[in-house]
């Protein structure tokens, strides 16, 4: 533990002696501190802020000991300290910096200083630092820019390796930079022009190979006025792979689109393929997606793995509570039961792995999706074609006339499709679908604006499951933690009397992220007899949430708390996932 930190923070209090004996005793280290001493009241956030700023001004604390507090008081303390110097602090995260600038400055005296070139005007040069107060960085970084004054900005000393971590990386595959920007040159002359540039395919293969190893989903490459930058969802969160010069984004947008037989002329309207590719060996398949943006073209790839086998529902991560009434709710000969929740929030991976559960040679089961993404054996799936009239409810329409017992909607989008899909649960048939509302119960007001008659509605429904997927712990750095303030009196009501929580410190298992892998968190409305009742008669959403708490409903707020206190995901992820 951080002793100087910690002295500097318990001197200012006024606490017994036994008070800073427990604390020194029982907490690990200086975020807990801080938390716990906020949560119990002892200081207020801006009272500590205050401190630390002045503490820093002082010298009686270095930019190094900032390191052990929480990110978020970090930037505030930061924030704090700028005002006091009277210079501006900066969200590295949120700056277009300019690339070309940045390279005049050897990449082991960026790290020695640790600033970051940003911009230069006509005037001056602005450089972001971590330590505004040290004299020989700000000297020696002048000396760089000979024929301009610098300016320096204040950026946090986190963001600023990160940034350097991500420049290191571009390093690495400089010498494919380097080809790309040589057969720009003679690119004319060679047949094919420079999108068939051997080192763009070998530059093409370091980014799908970097994604598929730090696990991404998709891979976003986007142009900045100054840059092109790289990032990937890993996880369902956006992170900075690489930045490369605004020079190497056309001849690698040229290629990828020619890899997916798009039309590399057409750059003002949005277009759509996929093309296989294989990587260590594997064969993965890339669905891509260009949009027209001011500055060229955002190109998305969303990663299919081939070899990814269906999750058993067993699986999937629901708690025992839900997973019983979600699976008795699959035993029901007809109905409808609907998987609600935003976009990317597994609800495609609960459905097939209801389909898997259900599948049998006894039964006919039909799906019509939107594409269809996995191959399930005894389980016949067409894919929507809008171009030729093929939607969700044509094709609905002809399923039914090939004598389904189960029928699997990829999404229900309009008035049209939830007619017939109702029209087919009450006539004999299991519909399982997905729609997006916030909540279970809220379904079933999404249902009746759409224009379906409460009495309908009522007959028809048989269990609306919510749910979210929230970042797994990772198990090789996690440590036990005190809640952050805000957090602890939001969650207050559901914690039982003993409970402790977790995260991941961060380490290479996980990327330095804290976290690896996603489960779900969910609730499963159950429409019994009262409830269904209650439907038909329009009740109001809140007394029928009422209703459904007092049958046993848990929401997927308590779920998700049950699960951070398992010490499987953060309170932070539950509460980011489920404020909406």
């Amino acid at each position: 533990m951080n002793e100087r930190l910690l002295n500097i923070i318990l001197s200012s209090l006024t606490l017994d002696e036994l008070d800073i004996k427990n604390i020194k005793e029982n907490l690990t280290n200086i975020k807990n501190v801080i938390y716990f001493l906020v949560n119990r009241e002892f200081v207020k956030e801006e009272e500590l802020i205050e401190l630390l700023a002045k503490r820093l001004r002082e010298g009686k604390l270095s930019i190094d000991d900032l390191d052990d507090l929480p990110m978020e008081l970090t930037e505030k303390v930061l924030k704090k300290y700028a005002k006091i110097l009277n210079i501006e602090y900066v969200d590295l995260d949120t700056f277009d910096i300019n690339m070309r600038l940045l390279s005049r400055i050897p990449l082991n005296q960026l790290k020695k200083f640790k600033v970051v070139p940003l911009k230069e005007s006509e005037i001056n040069i602005l450089v972001a630092i971590s330590d505004p107060i040290d004299i020989a960085a700000q000297e020696a970084v002048q000396r760089m820019f000979p024929k301009k004054p610098v300016k320096f900005v204040l950026a946090s000393k986190k963001q600023i390796e990160n940034f350097l971590y991500k420049v290191e990386l571009n390093e690495n595959i400089k010498e494919y930079i380097n080809e790309i920007r040589q057969d720009l040159l003679t690119g004319i002359e060679k047949k094919g022009g420079i999108e068939e540039s051997s080192a763009v395919l070998k530059l093409i293969e370091a980014i799908l190979k970097t994604a598929i190893l730090s696990r991404a989903s998709d891979i976003h490459i986007e142009p900045t006025e100054n840059s092109c930058i790289v990032r990937t969802r890993v996880d369902g969160i956006l992170n900075e792979k690489f930045i490369f010069d605004r020079d190497i984004y056309p001849p690698l947008s040229s290629r990828l689109k020619l890899m997916a037989n798009l039309d590399i002329a057409e750059k003002r309207k949005p277009q759509d393929g996929r093309f296989s590719e294989t990587i260590m060996n594997k064969e993965f398949d890339f669905r891509i997606s260009t949009l027209p943006i001011i500055s060229g073209e955002s190109i998305v790839m969303r990663i299919l793995d081939k070899s990814k086998a269906l999750i058993p529902l067993e699986e999937a991560g629901m708690s025992n509570y839900n997973f019983t009434v979600f699976t008795k709710a699959l035993k029901v000969p007809y109905g409808i039961i609907l998987v609600t929740g935003p976009t990317g929030s597994g609800k495609s991976t609960t459905l097939y792995g209801a389909l898997n559960m259900l599948r049998s040679v006894e039964k006919k089961i039909i799906t019509v999706e939107d594409p269809v993404e996995y191959q399930i054996n005894h389980v016949q799936q067409s894919q929507v074609n809008p171009k030729i009239g093929f939607t969700f409810a044509s094709a609905l329409r002809s399923i039914l006339r090939q004598d389904p017992d189960i029928i699997m909607i990829g999404e229900i989008r309009d008035q049209e499709t939830m007619r017939i899909a109702v029209q087919a649960a009450l006539t004999g048939h299991l519909v399982l679908s997905t729609l997006h509302t916030n909540d279970a119960i809220s379904a079933i007001n999404r249902i009746i604006d759409m224009g379906i008659e409460p009495y309908l509605v009522s007959g028809a429904l048989i269990a609306i499951e919510a749910q979210r997927l929230v970042r797994r712990i990772c198990p090789y750095c996690k440590t036990e933690i005190e809640l952050e303030p805000t957090a602890y009196n939001d969650i207050k009501p559901y914690l039982p009397e003993n409970y402790r929580f977790y995260k991941g410190k961060g380490c290479r298992h996980c990327d330095y992220t804290g976290y690896s892998g996603r489960e779900m968190i969910s609730e499963v409305l159950r429409v019994d007899e009262d409830i269904a009742r209650m439907i038909a008669k329009e009740e109001s959403k809140e007394k029928i949430t009422q209703t459904a708490l007092e049958k046993g409903f848990k929401t997927m707020l308590e779920d998700g708390i049950n699960k951070a206190i398992e010490g499987s995901t953060t309170i932070d992820e539950v509460l980011r996932v489920t404020r909406l």
